[in-house]
């Protein structure tokens, strides 16, 4: 067989010599609102190409072999012309890999979706097109107004109305959908030209009390909607300050929004927060945030890697092989991902059962959780989530009771409190590092993302991601974006890693995980009243 083609430092399978692209909808910015096919082929593909519009969620929990592509477009500022992406597209395809061009909403609905599929054919590149959920209807369902509906509504036009007014030949015709009844009118991209659009359409005929609404970021949690009439929409949306992206629908279902407005303003409606915790380990909180109405940020700025070093495991050997100790150690764990990754690899050694020989140290209630998460439970937790704490308190345990072996599971970037109080309390301290805690790499998009979304509040869930955060932009523009912002911090250790680091901290949550801070930000937004929209 022969060995696999390189590229980039990666292996590629010869299986993958024919690449592909499949142009995928993400849908229309809430990130579970993406098919189960454009998820599925998220997880296998070998790079992705996205869009601005995209929910970035969907981005930064792609494996680290994944190549990222950001050719977002804002008006008067592309990162690529439409040619160079249809021809990148191409170019990733022959190189044989699996890529996803992943386009907000559906890529065949005013996504330029067709224009790809044609070029990619031209070029003899296989492609599949994979549909998505357009903003136009979940925008429309998101603000409880149906875009059919018996007695009001038997058809739906789409429409683009970012045609310029001064456009030689135009392709919508705007008297003629101002005769059309019994339907409704969804325009997408119509902020700046809605003031043109009415006045076309009231010079038509069309009844100038038509129900009529603009909604703003539909289908996410800084939506917003503007309703009235067709005649006094654009005064409302003008002093409603609305910004794209934006849609309108005009019609007698427009009505309906009144009764049928289902989604209810969370504690931390619209509020941006950034969540710098890894990607790998951050779907709670991000699921946690938004049940509270925020939107998120998912900029994480730290990542892991796994170590497994098999000269220290064959050197702890003996310790695994008492199955009755007397009397017994201790298996001392201090983050989420040294419980992931020590267990991960035990067990391609041992099965739970050569853990007798321990009980098990968690440095605090996030620890704990993901033991239980594994069917094991902590049979020591500090009174403060500290490693400090976490030393001096089972140092004064074991000087008046016996005991084994410790081994104690670590990262690369962890202190040694614990190794030094418990050696000076006597104990044999075995260390065993599982995982490397390194800077993570954003794309363009992730930093234009941040630019155009500065936060509202700012998480660390560890010392390491407010380090991190700081060695990505840099001390100054860190600096800014926390001066504007509410600092919400895990524990006492992460505090005093942010203060070192010149932020300030505002908010410290009392329970020391990701639902004991999000539960502190819930609380202290619910105490200072609405959050901004």
């Amino acid at each position: 067989m022969r060995p696999a083609r390189r590229r980039q430092g990666k292996d590629i399978p010869h299986s993958m010599d024919n690449g592909k692209v499949y142009l995928v909808g993400a849908g229309p910015g809430d990130p579970g609102l993406i098919t189960v096919r454009g998820r599925q082929l998220l997880d296998e593909c070998d790079a992705v190409v996205y869009d601005r519009l995209v929910p970035l969620e969907l981005v930064v929990s792609l494996p680290a072999r994944v190549e990222r592509h950001y050719v977002g477009k804002i008006s008067g500022k592309h990162a690529l012309d439409q040619s160079q992406i249809n021809e990148l597209l191409a170019q990733l395809a022959r190189q044989g890999l699996k890529v996803v061009r992943l386009k907000g909403g559906d890529p065949l609905v005013f996504g330029r979706g067709g224009e790809e599929a044609l070029h990619l054919k031209e070029c003899g590149v296989p492609f599949e097109l994979v549909p998505g959920v357009t903003a136009g209807l979940a925008a429309s369902a998101c603000c409880g107004i149906p875009v059919t509906h018996r007695g009001r509504s038997v058809q739906v036009i789409m429409v683009t109305a970012h045609e310029a007014p001064d456009k030689q030949e135009l392709q919508v015709s705007w008297d003629w959908l101002a005769q059309s009844r019994g339907g409704t009118l969804v325009g997408y991209m119509g902020v700046t030209q809605l003031p043109y659009v009415v006045e076309r359409l009231l010079a038509g005929g069309m009844d100038p009390a038509t129900p009529a609404a603009m909604i703003e970021r539909g289908a996410t949690p800084r939506q917003r909607i503007v309703s009235g009439t067709l005649v006094d929409l654009p005064r409302r949306v003008q002093e409603a300050a609305i910004s794209p992206p934006a849609l309108f629908i005009i019609g007698d279902v427009v009505a309906l929004h009144r009764e049928l407005e289902w989604v209810q303003p969370g504690v931390m409606a619209g509020l941006k927060v950034m969540v710098t915790r890894p990607s790998d380990q951050a779907g709670e909180m991000y699921a946690l945030l938004r049940g509270l109405g925020a939107y998120v940020l998912p900029c994480p700025t730290i990542a892991t890697r796994e170590q497994d070093d098999q000269a220290a495991w064959e050197a702890l050997a003996p310790l695994f092989g008492e199955r009755t100790p007397h009397p017994p150690g201790w298996l001392i764990l201090t983050s989420e991902n040294g419980v992931r990754y020590f267990l991960k690899q035990f067990l391609k050694r041992y099965d739970y059962r050569a853990l007798a020989a321990f009980r098990l140290a968690a440095v605090g209630a996030g620890t704990d959780r993901e033991l239980a998460a594994r069917g094991l439970k902590a049979d020591f937790i500090p009174s403060r989530a500290t490693t400090e704490a976490l030393g001096r308190e089972l140092a004064a345990r074991m000087a008046a009771e016996p005991s084994g072996p410790v081994l104690r599971v670590r990262g690369n970037l962890g202190d040694d409190h614990v190794e030094r109080a418990l050696a000076s309390a006597g104990a044999r301290v075995h260390v065993l590092p599982v995982y490397a805690t390194f800077t993570a790499s954003w794309d363009a998009g992730l930093h234009t993302h941040l630019d155009r979304n500065p936060p509202d509040v700012i998480t660390f869930t560890s010392g390491s991601s407010c380090s991190g955060l700081v060695d990505l932009l840099g001390s100054d523009r860190a600096r800014e974006l926390a001066d504007r912002a509410l600092i919400a911090s895990i524990g006492p250790t992460t505090s005093r890693v942010i203060r070192e680091a010149g932020l300030k901290v505002d908010l410290e949550a009392e329970t020391h995980s990701v639902p004991g801070l999000v539960a502190a930000l819930e609380q202290h937004y619910r105490a200072s009243g609405a959050a901004p929209r």
